[in-house]
C-alpha cells in the first residue's frame, strides 16, 4: 500500500538522523484520516507485516510504530491541538476547491 511505503520512508529518514545523534529508541504515532465512509480495514490488515518489517530493517533499537485511523472530514478538527510533529498530507489540496 502506498500510505505504508510513505510511512515506512519518513520512520527511515528519521532512524537515520536519529542514530547519527546517538539518540536512544524513537517511538512513532501515525494518524490516518480519511472520510468516514471509506475502509480502513486494508491497511489495518496490514499493520502487522509492515511492523515487522520496521523492526527487521531498523534493528534491534528500533522503538516501536503506533498507527491509528480518524475518520472525519478535512475541514473539521481531527486531532489534539499541540500534538502533531509532522504533517503530510497527499490529497487534501483536492478538496481545497469544495471551500464553501
Amino acid at each position: 500500500l502506498n500510505t505504508l511505503s510513505l510511512i515506512y520512508d519518513f520512520i527511515k529518514v528519521i532512524e537515520i538522523d536519529r542514530r547519527e545523534l546517538g539518540n536512544g529508541p524513537q517511538e512513532y504515532q501515525v494518524y490516518l484520516n480519511d472520510l468516514p465512509g471509506n475502509d480502513f480495514n486494508a491497511i489495518f490488515r496490514s499493520l502487522g507485516s509492515f511492523d515487522d518489517m520496521l523492526k527487521q530493517q531498523m534493528g534491534d533499537d528500533y522503538g516501536h510504530c503506533f498507527v491509528k485511523g480518524v475518520p472525519g472530514s478535512f475541514y473539521g478538527r481531527l486531532f489534539p491541538s499541540k500534538h502533531l510533529h509532522f504533517v503530510h498530507s497527499s490529497y487534501s489540496l483536492h478538496w481545497l476547491s469544495q471551500v464553501i
